[in-house]
């Protein structure tokens, strides 16, 4: 039986809030593994895991520099969700519109 290494999608890596956490973390500087487990309570084993699965979806990579590794976002694979995103954004903006109708609307009674 062969086993193949699962291939994460953007949306299965942004599913977590520790991954959420760690890619805020990343937009505002490339990190070394250490200095991203620094803020959380979990094992650095735990943190490499969500870096693992961060790089299969593509969100961030990471490179070689002496002897630890840094990594950084990748910003490209953010317009999948952006594309996403802005498909059901047209809702929203058709609900905020009725709700600012009703709201001016309820001054005038």
């Amino acid at each position: 039986m062969q086993s193949y290494a699962q291939k994460y999608d953007v949306f299965q890596a942004i599913a977590d809030p520790t991954r959420r956490e760690v890619l805020k973390l990343l937009a505002e500087n490339e990190l070394a593994i250490s200095e991203i487990s620094s803020h959380f309570p979990m094992s650095r084993t735990a943190i490499a895991k969500h870096l693992y699965i961060l790089s299969e979806a593509e969100l961030v990579s990471g490179k070689k520099v002496g002897r630890e590794k840094r990594y950084q976002l990748e910003p490209e694979a953010f317009k999948e969700i952006h594309q996403w995103l802005s498909y059901y954004e047209r809702f929203w903006n058709n609900k905020l519109s009725i709700l600012k109708h009703l709201v001016e609307n309820e001054k005038e009674l």
